[in-house]
Parts: structure tokens; sequence; C-alpha cells
């Protein structure tokens, strides 16, 4: 998919230049530095135009530089079928774990940050790569939460030129959260005419489908008129994918290969009983499975009947136990969402005359997410008359007020409907700015304008609790079977719709930045570049009245005083220093100081070396150090309620031989906290390749890299916390009885990080021969090493081929693409791999091999005159499932959704039409 910037790289015209990024001088320091510059220099003409890449403020007229850059051209983006920034990035070999629309449901409301997409370079988290457009930041995903950055669904897809990949830390001259590296999309430059867009594509088993449509536009001629004017209008819409629709699932057999990962929370409720009811009915002689004398705390009148099939099973080794039923939300819950996608881009440049260029980009984009997961459920206390299988046992002959004839049914609300919200987020961003030339100094000034609003509303499922307490209560609704007329009409009095959350998150940055030669050297110029930045950081956060009063069933109150808002500034300064010593040797250094109000500064140098013995191979290296503040969320985001992964308790288990994992297992209740004294990531970076190209047709390229993480921001998981209760214990709190009232989820600076790996990339082109020209290329990366401390002084443990806490770093990962063309025919076979890994560790169950994850595409067009170009094409040609993995972290069962397409074979069609 991606290729590495050759040895040779081409130049570019002056009108697709990409931009540096987030490299700036103050005021202040851009007047000293432009002193000297009292006369002006027009460049000649015919001179060789000097380019910018991502990673260096200083353009040169040879484009490679000693990182590696990965380029994704507008052609490979339209061959792969591609069209959002989501789906780029997904393709990239060098990302992990990236945040999707499928991956932010599967959360299924256990987390937060549903609609959120984000990249995530090495696996070392969506918080330490840096996403830019044309250069620039963006405001990040405003919805506070253990992520932070840029939401692709906010990049405009179909305006984008080409992406370039930085696989190497620079936060020498970006700053903050580019530890993993960065990612910048660049859009179209100097483009005039008309063109449209249209798609429409559907799975082969239904569901999941897709339209999309894209115009695009441009006027004005930068070199004769002196002005050009750039927009794009880009519409999509996706298909919501339910479980009952994919075979696979039922492939999976869930049920019977995990029935502990499912829900005890079932329709005809179970009931939860004390010790004290338990040995009563055990007295009684009680059988709820109609074989056997309870021995558990969980029994359900149903289980004598199967329960309810086929949502409610009976499942002896599930959730609910021998004695109670088990609910399988695999089988009816969400897989994919449905969503609608927006956006608006425009650019226009103005020649002002002298050299000098002025520019505004404008972007809106709005993505409507819409999140369907399973009924609600409750705990709902009952009294023993209430519940008829219950009234011939000794807790019916109990006298009223005796605490023993209360009975809490654990009960799923299947008569209130599924629990659904719409996840709108808006982003908007406006640049403007001047660069130009002045006495052989380049220069840049920008002023940057960004905005994300996220807004979370409830539309189904959601109701108030101490209705449906009262209703339990009174006997108004049956948890057993199905509720009357007066039940049904209370269902629906207590929905709660609307807006739930509000979050804001505003940027507001001045950049600029001067570069210039200073004297030649033997290679070339010797070359300076100086800069600053000055950047104002907003976020808002808001709940509504029922959300902050609690009174929401099914969604988690962060208190009456949750309301946030805040607000830091960020100044830094820049210098880059390009050094050709000889014809084959060059030498770059670089360092920024940044400051972060609050949370204190760090300083990040940077060194690159190029050597350059044949024209057909250049060798590079690099060592640098970065950094990663903390984000707003991370700060002050107030303490959230959340639910952790069904988990056992060691302590329940120790207490009573008599209990099983069945008793003392649950979805714990966690409190997660921030917390405002926290400090920056710090990293240590490496990095040592080759380029080779020996004939014109051949590119290859390999670099070992390595990345070293210290003082990381992290939160135990709950897994850690119960598995070393003895270093951790002080974090579970625990009610009278013994059970665990919640947990506490605390984020410190602590532990260390450690990955380390090998980037090939390898790119044959123009190979023609009598049945058309063929071209191959393969980007591929090997990760030798990937672990991480769960806290200061414990060990290291690796998740290279091991799904550990919340995900796993495959060994190797490589995206494969063999291009055909031939006259106005051309086409795509492209495959993406993802190697094979142990899963998750889960006591008392065997290790076992999730295996390869590999898919297949073919994908071709026709031009069909010079204006029309149809395409079309499958994805997942071989309607490859996604493996088994009996994974605990994510909502979603059965399978690791972080990485997985569960769309199956997907076929689409499309047209473009160019006006000139």
């Amino acid at each position: 998919m991606a290729r590495t910037v050759s040895a040779h790289r081409r130049q570019r015209p002056p009108a697709t230049r990409p931009r540096a990024g987030v490299l700036a001088v103050q005021a202040a320091l851009l007047s000293l530095a432009a002193l000297p510059l009292a006369s002006q220099a027009q460049s000649t003409p015919d001179a060789p135009q000097r380019i910018e890449i991502t990673g260096s403020a200083i353009k040169r007229i040879d484009g490679e530089t000693a990182l590696p850059v990965q380029v994704i051209t507008r052609e490979e983006i339209d061959k792969a079928g591609l069209t959002t920034a989501s789906e780029i990035v997904a393709r990239l070999s060098a990302s992990a774990a990236n945040l999707t629309d499928g991956g932010s449901m599967s959360y299924g409301g256990f987390r937060d940050q549903t609609g959120f997409n984000g990249a995530n370079l090495r696996g070392l988290g969506v918080s330490s790569t840096l996403v830019l457009l044309n250069g620039r930041r963006m405001a990040n995903f405003a919805s506070p939460g253990d992520a932070s950055g840029v939401d692709l669904n906010s990049i405009p897809a179909a305006a984008i030129d080409r992406v370039e990949v930085l696989l190497d830390g620079a936060s020498s001259l970006y700053g903050s959260d580019a530890i993993g590296g960065v990612i910048n999309f660049i859009t179209r430059r100097d483009y005039q005419g008309a063109e449209v867009n249209v798609s429409y594509g559907d799975t082969t088993e239904g569901g999941g489908g897709k339209r999309t449509a894209s115009l695009a536009g441009g006027f004005g001629d930068y070199g004769r008129d002196g002005f050009n004017v750039f927009g794009v209008v880009d519409l999509q819409r996706t298909n919501r994918l339910n479980a009952s629709q994919r075979q696979f699932i039922t492939d999976l057999k869930i049920p019977e290969r995990l029935p502990d990962l499912l829900s005890s929370a079932t329709f005809p409720g179970n009931i939860r009983l004390s010790s004290d009811q338990r040995d009563m009915l055990i007295a009684d002689g009680y059988s709820s499975n109609g074989h056997t004398v309870i021995d558990s705390k969980t029994i359900n009148p149903a289980a004598a009947t199967g329960c309810n099939p086929p949502a409610t099973l009976y499942l002896p080794d599930g959730i609910g136990g021998v004695d109670g039923c088990t609910y399988d939300y695999m089988r009816a819950i969400e897989l994919y969402p449905q969503s609608e996608k927006t956006s608006v881009f425009g650019r226009g440049v103005l020649d002002l005359g002298g050299g000098h260029q002025a520019f505004f980009e404008a972007s809106i984009a709005r993505a409507s997410t819409h999140y369907s997961g399973t009924p609600n459920r409750i705990d709902a206390d009952m009294d023993v008359s209430l519940v008829p299988a219950l009234a011939g046992t000794s807790l019916a002959s109990l006298p009223a007020g005796d605490e023993n004839r209360v009975i809490t049914v654990r009960t799923r609300l299947a008569e209130a409907g599924l629990r659904t919200n719409e996840l709108v987020s808006t982003a908007q961003r406006y640049v403007a700015g001047l660069t130009g030339t002045l006495a052989d100094w380049d220069y840049e000034v920008g002023l940057n304008h960004s905005l994300d609003v996220v807004s979370d509303r409830d539309q189904q499922g959601y109701l108030n609790e101490q209705m449906i307490r009262d209703g339990f209560a009174d006997g108004t609704l049956n948890p057993f079977g199905a509720s009357d007329a007066a039940g049904l009409a209370l269902y629906e009095a207590a929905q709660i719709r609307g807006e739930v959350r509000r979050s804001v998150g505003m940027m507001d940055s001045i950049d600029a930045r001067v570069s210039r030669p200073l004297m030649k050297l033997e290679g070339g110029d010797l070359a300076l570049a100086l800069g600053s930045e000055f950047r104002r950081e907003r976020q808002r956060f808001h709940q509504s009245q029922p959300l902050a009063d609690d009174v929401i069933l099914g969604e988690t109150s962060q208190g009456t005083e949750a309301d946030f808002g805040h607000a830091r500034n960020v100044a830094a300064l820049f210098t880059e220093v390009n050094a050709p010593v000889t014809r084959q040797v060059e030498i770059t250094t670089a360092l920024r100081y940044e400051k972060y109000q609050g949370t204190g500064s760090a300083t990040s140098p940077k060194l690159g070396l190029k050597y350059q013995p044949l024209p057909e191979l250049a060798l590079r290296a690099s060592a640098g150090k970065g950094f990663r503040a903390p984000s707003m969320s991370d700060l002050y985001r107030p303490v959230t309620e959340g639910t952790a992964a069904t988990l056992v308790d060691p302590v329940c288990m120790a207490q009573d031989p008599s209990n099983t994992v069945t008793d003392c297992s649950d979805t714990w209740t966690t409190y997660e906290y921030s917390n405002a004294k926290l400090k920056p990531e710090y990293s240590r970076q490496f990095s040592l390749g080759a380029v080779m190209e020996p004939s014109r047709h051949l590119n290859v390229s390999v670099d070992y890299w390595s990345i070293q993480k210290s003082n990381l921001i992290s939160t135990l998981g709950a897994d850690v916390i119960l598995a070393n209760l003895d270093k951790y214990g002080s974090l579970v709190h625990r009610d009278g009885d013994g059970w665990i009232d919640h947990i506490d989820l605390v984020k410190e600076n602590r532990g260390k990080q450690r990955i380390s790996g090998l980037d090939l990339e390898f790119n044959l082109k123009g190979i023609e021969t009598g049945m058309g020209t063929f071209g191959l290329r393969l980007n591929g990366t090997w990760t030798l090493n990937s672990k991480q401390q769960t806290g200061d002084g414990d060990p290291y443990v690796s998740n290279l081929g091991h799904f550990v806490n919340d995900g796993v770093v495959q060994r190797w990962r490589h995206t494969l693409s063999l291009d055909w063309e031939q006259g106005p025919y051309s086409a795509t076979l492209s495959n993406s791999y993802l190697s094979g890994y142990t899963d998750q560790t889960i006591v008392g169950k065997p290790d076992r091999r999730v295996g390869a994850y590999t898919l297949w595409d073919l994908t071709g067009a026709w031009t069909v005159t010079e204006a029309f170009t149809v395409r079309g094409g499958v994805k997942n040609l071989f309607d490859t499932a996604p493996p088994f993995s009996q994974q605990a972290w994510f909502f979603i069962s059965g399978y690791d959704p972080s990485y997985t397409d569960p769309r199956g074979r997907f076929l689409y069609v499309g047209a473009q039409y160019k006006f000139k």
C-alpha cells in the first residue's frame, strides 16, 4: 500500500509541496530572524524547487531524509477502494489496535469514547500517534477518556492527495504525542476542474453496506492567474450489521466455548440469593434445574425447562451456573454501527506578489453513529410473594419485614427495547496564513482555530431507574414473563431520551517558522530552521440533569459536580540544522523545547545521519528523545463509574469452600480517577536503515527501530489488581459482607515500555510484458520486542504475539499488492496479513493459539474515456471470518474486534467523472 520516499525522489512542482507541520516562530523570534532580510531575492524560474517532507522543517531539492517516511498516493487509495481516513490507516503495517467504528462499539457501554476512530502506530496507543492535516494539528476528539487523539472521521478523505507517514518519533519538531510517529494527511493543491465520485457496496450476507458520493472542484491556475480555490463535499453512509446476520457468529460456538463470558442478566430473570437464603432453600430440597438440589447463589425457575432460547440458555458451565440461566448477548448484538458522515473542505491560495502567498483552509465534518446494544438490565428487589416459584418454600413463610423475604432478581428488560444511542461528532477547522521567500529565507506564519464537539444522545432503552425499581417492587413489572398492559405502559413512561453528554474541545494556535541556507558545504547548502508555536487548548464537559442526578438506568453518572471546563497554554521553540557535509554524508540535528502549563516542560533533541556511498544506496540513522504530555482528560476528567469485564474475586473463592466460580464472578463496578499531578511520559528512540534503488523499477528499504518509554501514564486494569491483591488490594473496596463494591482505577505515572522491530518495503513497478504492465508492492513490519511493566518495579510483561490486558501486537503484519495495467484497464490483487498469536491467558482455561488473519481484495478500473472511469471490486474475496479468540477485554466475545472485520465479503462498484 505505502511506499518509502526513494533515494532519488522526483521533484514536485510548487503547488504540491507538503507542509512540514506545526513548526513555528513566535513574533519576536521571527522579527529577530528577519533583521537581515531588508532586500528581497527572487528565485530563478528555472532553479530546482526545494520541497518539504514530513519530519523536517527545511526545504530541500532531494526529498530523502534520515527519517523513514512512507507515502500513500491518491492513486493507491483509489485502487484499494478506500473512502475514509480510518480505512487508509488500517492498511499500514506499522499500525496496531486502531480505534474503529466496530472496535469502539465493542466496548458496549463498558467504556467511553464510542464513535472515536483513532490511529495507533506501533501499538503504543492512540495518544502516542500524532495526526496532522496539511502539516498542522487538529483539535482532539472532545469526549473525555483514556485515548487522546484526532478523530479520523474529521479528516476530509475525498480531499486527500497523499498521506505521508513518518515512522519515527518526531517530538523534536512536532512536540507532544509524536512518540509512535506522525501521519500527515495532505490535501490536493492547485486543482482545476471538477470531479464527481459515487460508489455503492454491500456484503454478500447482508448488512454493513456502504454508499458514498463526493464532489470536488477547483478553479484558477496559480501560475497563470495568481490564485486557486479548491473545495470538496464528501458524503458517506454505512448500514448497521447485526450478529444475527453472520454465520460465523454461530460457527464460533460461543455458548459452548465461552459460556463464562456471557451474561447472568437474563429473561426470565436469575435470582441472586444471599448465603442464608441459599441455605434455607437447600434445606427445603429446592431444585431449580429439575435435577439436583441447588448449590449456588444464582438460580432460575426456568432452568428446569431450558430457560428461554435462543437468547437465554441453560448452560451449566455458563455464568448462570447449573441452577440458573445464561444470556447469550452475542446472538443479537450489533457488530457494526449505522453511520452518516459528511465533510466539507475548502482551500484557497492567492499570490500576493514579490514571492509571497496567502492561503486559507476551512473544513467541517460531521459523523453521526448509531449504536444499538442489548436490552437494559437491573438487579431488582422483590418480596418473595411476587415470585411464584418460591411460594411453597420456607422463604415464603417468613414474617413480614424479614430481610430474607427480599429476593434480588437480575433480569434483562427485553420489553423496554434495545439500548440505542446516537453519537454525533462535529469538527471544524480554520487555518489562515502567509508563506513565501524573503532574501533566501523561506517563511510561513499561520493561525489555526480547531473545534470538536461530541454529543451523546439516548434514544431507546435507557430508563428512569426508580420507576423501574418501584415497578418490580409493586408487581407491575414481571421479571419472569410477559408484562401486562400496565407493565408495558410503565416501560414507555420510564424512557429517557435526548442528549445526556456534551463535550467540547478547542484549540487555537499561532505558529511561524523561517528557514534558509547559510553557507555552501561540499554536499550542498548548510541550512537552518527556527520556529515556535503558541497554543491554547480548552475542554468542556456537560452532562444532562437526569444523568447528573443518577436516575438513568444503563447510564453511569459522574456526580452532580461532574461538569468541568479547563484550559491550558502550550508554548514551544525549535531549531533544526541540516548539514550535507559531503556529497555522501548528511547530518541533521533538531531541538524543541515545549512547556505545558501545569504539567512541566520537555526538551526533545534529535540527530539524524544519511550516508549515500552509491547513487543506488542510501544508509540512514536517527536517535532522539520524545514525550507525551498528559491530556486534559488524564488531568481533569471527573470520576467515572464503569464496569470491568467478567472476573473472579479470589477473596470470595477463599472465604467459603462451597463457593463456585459462578458465585464469585461478576462484571465489577469500577471508579476511574484522573490525576491533576501527572507528568509527561518520556521516550528514547533509535532507527537504522537502508534504501536501495538498483534500477528505476525497483526500490527496497529496510529499517530497524527501537522505542523505550518511561514514566508511563497508565491505569492498572481490574484484572491486574485482582491478580495481585497483596500489592494492590487497597484499590478494592468491599461491603460489609466482603462482596466487592467497586474497584479504583487511578491514573499514575508508572512503569516503562519497550518495543522494537523492522520495517520492510519493496516496490517493483513499471514491468512491461506482452500481457500488460505489472507492479508489486510489499509493506511489512516485523516486531522484535514489545513489553511493558504494569507498575514501577513490576516485571516486564510481553504482549508480542500474546494477548495481554487490552490487546496484542502481532509479530508480523503486511500489506501486499500486485498491480496490472493494460490500455484502459487496470486491476489490483492485494493481501493484508496479521500473524497468529497466543490467546489471552484465562485462569482455568488451556492456553491456545489464535489463527493468522489474512484478507484478499480484488479491485479493478476501466478508463472508459479520459473523463469517465468505472471502478469496482471485491473486498475479503474469500469471505474470511475473524478467528476465534477467548479474549475477555472487549465486550464482544468470540473474536478480537480491534483488528478484524466482521462484515465478510464486500462487493462494490463506483464511477468517477471529471469535468475540465
